[in-house]
């Protein structure tokens, strides 16, 4: 059975807005929820950016549906701060949280002033964060010397049981480098074979549990006002992973994007006005391998988007 939940994107909705469209995605009839977790948005275009997690907590509290995050440890977070925010969700909401552990990107990190890693590096953080952040909800007491330090860190508030600890990669190769340590993998939308390729990658590696993909599409009643929206909203996410990792400014995002085209946002956003059309797309990352699948409408008005997917779409999926 798959489960189709809703994208919050903090980087294109106000807390209080995004917040009531949890409650409305619930109502609904969407299964649970993720969001994102940046200081800064990808464009000013899009110009919010609240915290993701004094909104989860708000979220939880007033909705019923789960919830993730996508969070980087080592440079903005510190990993044992990771491990408290995560174990204190899961006190109080058990069974309904989980948290993605990535490498991150510079656009959120170099508020720091340290320099931005070179990848393998950023890997190796990863990793070690890993470590720290699942020995600290096993209530372990924790010394650590490497890419981050830690000194005598123990929680003293523990969930019964921790919340899965989700691997999000962009790549096969991430997927199989990372997949060890992973209770779950969250990708984004892809075509049907390279999702297939990074499953088989992430399995092959060791990789368990649930395959989740964030899904960017963009629907309107007419294909002109879909398109409108998504070159408008997400034309700054069609780069390589290493320039979505390695820039450093929303200013920068936009300059880069200026000349982007409908045609490349279309390689990584799913356009349509026909219902018919996105549906079937939707079923082909399930047949692909997807468990989840989290849909992100880039528009910045989600209410006839949530309503009307709510109705005829996600009953269609399940």
């Amino acid at each position: 059975m798959t489960t189709v939940g809703l994208h919050v994107s903090h980087e294109q909705l106000a807390p209080d807005e995004a917040l009531r469209v949890a409650r409305l995605a619930e109502a609904a009839g969407f299964g649970d929820a993720m969001c994102s977790d940046h200081l800064a948005p990808w464009s000013g275009r899009q110009g919010e950016s609240g915290s993701a997690w004094s909104w989860l907590g708000a979220a939880l509290a007033s909705t019923g549906l789960s919830y993730g995050t996508v969070c980087a440890p080592g440079q903005r977070y510190h990993p044992a701060v990771v491990a408290q925010l995560v174990a204190t969700q899961e006190v109080m909401f058990p069974g309904r949280t989980w948290v993605a552990l990535g490498t991150g990107e510079n656009l959120n990190e170099h508020v720091t002033g340290d320099p931005w890693p070179p990848k393998a590096e950023r890997d190796a953080r990863l990793a070690e964060c890993v470590t720290v952040v699942r020995a600290l909800l096993q209530g372990e007491e924790v010394d650590h010397d490497g890419l981050v330090v830690v000194r005598r860190a123990r929680l003293w508030s523990l969930p019964d049981v921790p919340p899965p600890l989700v691997l999000p990669a962009l790549t096969a190769a991430t997927a199989a480098h990372h997949a060890g340590w992973a209770d779950g993998l969250v990708t984004v939308n892809q075509p049907p074979g390279e999702l297939r390729r990074m499953v088989a990658a992430y399995r092959e590696a060791g990789g368990r549990g649930e395959v989740a993909v964030q899904v960017h599409l963009s629907w309107a009643p007419t294909l002109d006002e879909a398109e409108a929206l998504a070159l408008d909203q997400w034309r700054t996410n069609t780069g390589p992973p290493d320039v979505a990792a390695d820039t450093a400014t929303t200013a920068e995002f936009d300059a880069l994007a200026r000349d982007v085209r409908i045609a490349d946002v279309r390689k990584v956003v799913l356009v349509s006005d026909d219902l018919g059309e996105l549906t079937a797309w939707l079923a082909d990352l399930v047949e692909a391998g997807a468990d989840r699948l989290y849909l992100h409408h880039v528009g910045r008005r989600q209410d006839a988007f949530v309503e009307t997917f709510g109705e005829h779409v996600v009953p269609q999926l399940r």
